[in-house]
């Protein structure tokens, strides 16, 4: 029977059979089906992903630093899918440098206030780069926290950004849209970073590649101002120095610092660019507790990620502005070192790299040539001024003295001839003009022949100088004794001073035949006072005439007085007296 299932089939001719399909086998197909669809999407996705990563590499090609994070912190919220990202670069003395973000409108951020410095689990990341994914932020015991007003934040994807095996900053990404952080997000995020780290590499070989061509410019800029004529009107070269130097390195202070003399205690800003420039010309630091007078000593450049860190500029800073990493470096010329270059920017700013300090140290011997040539040519111009003095001082020595000499005998021949008459007291009071006038001539030949004293020599060293000078001729060394504030006296009455002192000793080596002589420089109650007194004999000198008479008049043209009297027990004293103001 038909209905009987253990019957046999009955014969249908020539029907085919129909066909029978099990229901577990077209499960098991169904299932590889519906995986192999799942494992299209997977790869779909995934090259969807991998579209974006190469996207986000491209977005971050070619470009500076600054320009490099803006961009990869926007491609990487969008890489990953993420409400917030940032990143956090280390700074040179520890927590963050730089922060740059994406996510949060503007006026959040205003009313949130200061940036992250780099505390809690941001500065951990830092410390030790290695990835962080979290579900939930509170998970971490290293989480700091949100401050008041914050919006909320959970979730939490951590990567360590590399430059050449150094730690140069990480991402921080938080708040993902599709449910938790992934394997695969934390993934797709480390190998953006890699990309990151190389485009900010090349974008530092490229600055540092940019930043060596305008030294060499610098360099050539200099050059040329150096090898200029005199008195073209020109920037001072150090200055100029200091100006190419702060533009160069983007400083926000350039200073040079140079000491007094040699052997100075003090280096003084001659020059200085930038924040604070005018308030700190002039301004001196100690050699021996400062990071410009260690510079200075050793010869070697010195770099300080923080101004606290050294006490190179503490000590001239005004406080009117917070300077951060700071870098010196030796102006060395041949044979010593003549100042020292500074340069820093202001508090939280990157700090100088080794490039800089090269590039900065290579540039600094141009403000030292800069230096060595002034000074010889300072020196090329004193040279010529005494030549041209000494020629000047030989004629009127050698030919107006001798002929004036010659017209004095001649008149006094007359006037012994002339007897009693007028004509013999006319001729007597010409031969005294002209023994006055031989005086005065004598007194500039001096000053002609006098080396221009140094602006850094005190008044005590040019008095002591022209004892030194006198002393071939009186045969002996005088005494000296001062007091009072010789070095608040005006320059020009100190002109007169050496002056005086000079003519005066010239006097007890030509007239007295002195064995000894004691001067004595006295300044008090508004006087200066100048006493020389020997033990030979009379001057013989009328100091109405003769040399000494320019001596009186540096007196009276100064309101004071001048004596000449005998010394007890025997000798000659003479006192030149002026106001000191």
């Amino acid at each position: 029977m038909s209905g009987d299932p253990g019957g046999e089939r009955p014969d249908r001719g020539d029907e085919p059979p129909a066909l029978f399909v099990p229901d577990a086998p077209r499960l098991e197909l169904d299932q590889l089906l519906g995986q192999l669809v799942q494992r299209a999407q997977e790869v779909m996705g995934t090259q969807g992903r991998l579209r974006s990563l190469l996207r986000a590499n491209r977005q971050i090609r070619g470009l500076e630093q600054p320009d490099i994070l803006r961009h990869a912190v926007v491609a990487a919220r969008e890489l990953v899918g993420a409400q917030y990202a940032a990143i956090g670069v280390a700074g040179p003395a520890g927590g963050l440098a730089e922060f740059v973000h994406d996510g949060m409108d503007a006026e959040t951020v205003s009313r949130l206030g200061p940036l992250p410095q780099g505390k809690g689990l941001l500065g951990a990341l830092l410390d030790d780069p290695v990835p962080v994914r979290l579900a939930h932020l509170p998970d971490d015991a290293r989480s700091a926290g949100l401050p008041p007003g914050h919006p909320p934040m959970d979730g939490f994807l951590g990567v360590p950004i590399r430059v050449r095996g150094e730690t140069f900053g990480a991402f921080y990404l938080v708040c993902p849209l599709r449910g938790e952080f992934t394997a695969e997000d934390q993934e797709l995020l480390g190998a953006f970073a890699g990309s990151v780290g190389d485009a900010i590499d090349h974008a530092r070989l490229y600055e540092a590649s940019r930043a060596r061509g305008e030294w060499l410019a610098a360099s050539a800029a200099v050059t040329r101002q150096l090898l200029a004529a005199d008195g073209d009107g020109g920037t001072d070269p150090l200055q100029l120095v200091a100006e190419r130097t702060q533009e160069i390195a983007a400083a926000d202070l350039v200073v040079v610092l140079r000491p007094a003399e040699p052997t100075a205690e003090d280096l003084t800003v001659e020059v200085s660019v930038g924040a604070d420039a005018a308030n700190l010309r002039g301004r001196t630091v100690p050699v021996r507790t400062s990071l410009s007078g260690r510079v200075f000593t050793s010869g070697e450049p010195e770099r300080v990620p923080h101004l606290t860190d050294g006490t190179g500029l503490t000590s001239i800073t005004s406080g009117e502005v917070e300077l951060g990493p700071v870098l010196a470096v030796p102006l060395a010329g041949s044979g010593r070192v003549h100042g020292v270059l500074a340069v820093a920017r202001l508090n939280g700013r990157a700090g100088f790299t080794d490039v800089d300090v090269d590039l900065a140290a290579s540039f600094a011997n141009h403000a030292a040539l800069a230096i060595e040539l002034a000074e010889a040519r300072a020196q090329q111009q004193l040279n010529s001024l005494l030549t041209d003095r000494e020629r000047i001082a030989v004629d009127l020595h050698d030919h107006v003295v001798q002929q004036l000499f010659a017209t004095g005998l001649s008149l006094q021949g007359l006037a012994a001839t002339a007897g009693t008459s007028p004509f013999s007291t006319r001729l007597t009071a010409a031969v005294h003009d002209l023994d006055r006038v031989i005086g005065q001539i004598r007194s500039t030949v001096f000053q002609l022949q006098s080396q221009p004293h140094s602006p850094g020599q005190g008044v005590r060293d040019r008095l002591v100088d022209v004892l030194l000078e006198m002393r071939p001729a009186l045969g002996f060394d005088p005494g000296l004794r001062f007091s009072g504030l010789l070095e608040d006296l005006p320059p020009d009455l100190v002109e007169d001073l050496v002056a005086v002192l000079h003519e005066a000793l010239a006097d007890v080596a030509e007239h007295a035949g002195a064995t000894t002589a004691d001067v004595e420089v006295h300044v008090a109650a508004g006087r200066v006072a100048l006493r020389v007194t020997d033990d030979g004999r009379a001057s013989g000198n009328d100091p109405d005439g003769g040399s000494l008479a320019a001596v009186r008049h540096r007196a009276e043209a100064r309101g004071g007085t001048f004596d000449l009297s005998a010394a007890h027990p025997h000798g000659t004293r003479l006192s030149w007296t002026v106001p000191s103001g």
